[in-house]
């Protein structure tokens, strides 16, 4: 392909990604309740989002729930990439394998699964199971994303820190903690994202006492797009990105001292 044909190729790959994002911020200052014809800039759907209790509610509840699940998801995340790394045990190939076949595995299959869990378990559903369940999802993407990172580290380092005289714990929290810190931060922001977006795991396995924000938005559109769900997900868009960009400034950016 010649140069024009590259960049072409390149717009026209970037305008079908993130033109439905465009629409959604636009129209979310949309004067109109039902049209999708501009009818003049407003920020009362911004009001009227934040005068709604419930949504707020809402919306503190899976921020909460991505939170704790991200957190838990990359220390258990981490502890077993490392521990694929550097120690052997039985059945460390089949441990290895099952991540990437959780990975695989559909939505749906993982949703039933844990809802038959908690069924036979007698576990009422609510904010436990969500909590579980997201951790869960979560938990082999944190994974792969740290071994991807700790595979390209020298072990020449962790042989020289036990040469002076280095326990494991001191080298974990020492040399491999900074040094996959950026992966670590990786994982934390997938974690959080997939959990704040899940709609089929959190369908099944949610009960009428923790409600959260994607069964919310769901429950919304189906009666049809309003302008304060456009509203609430721009927002969405500016945290994301404000997460983003923090953290990319504060850690991968960070110059080594």
């Amino acid at each position: 392909m010649n140069k024009f044909t590259k960049y072409f190729y390149t717009i026209c790959v970037y305008f079908f990604l993130y033109l439905p994002i465009a629409i959604v911020i636009v129209f979310s200052f949309n004067n109109a309740k039902h049209s999708l014809v501009w009818q003049g800039f407003t920020f009362k759907w911004y009001a009227s989002l934040f005068n709604d209790s419930a949504m707020l509610r809402v919306a503190w509840h899976s921020l909460i729930l991505g939170v704790l699940a991200a957190t838990i998801a990359t220390i258990i995340g981490t502890l077993a990439a490392v521990s694929l790394f550097r120690y052997r045990f039985f059945g460390k190939k089949i441990l290895h394998g099952l991540i990437f076949i959780l990975i695989l595995t559909p939505e749906i299959v993982t949703a039933i699964s844990l809802l038959l869990l908690y069924s036979f378990l007698k576990i009422p559903l609510g904010f436990w199971t969500l909590l579980l369940a997201h951790t869960a999802l979560c938990v082999p993407f944190v994974a792969v994303t740290v071994y991807s990172r700790i595979t390209t580290l020298d072990t020449d380092i962790f042989e020289a820190a036990m040469d002076l005289g280095a326990t494991d714990f001191t080298i974990f929290r020492k040399i491999i903690i900074p040094l996959l810190l950026p992966a670590i931060a990786s994982g934390w922001l997938l974690s959080f994202t997939l959990s704040l977006d899940d709609v089929i795991i959190s369908y099944f396995v949610s009960g009428p006492s923790f409600d959260i924000l994607p069964l919310k938005i769901y429950s919304m559109v189906r009666l049809g797009v309003k302008p304060e769900v456009n509203a609430l997900c721009t927002l969405m868009l500016a945290f994301t990105l404000f997460a983003v960009i923090t953290t990319y400034q504060s850690i991968f950016k960070k110059k080594p001292s």
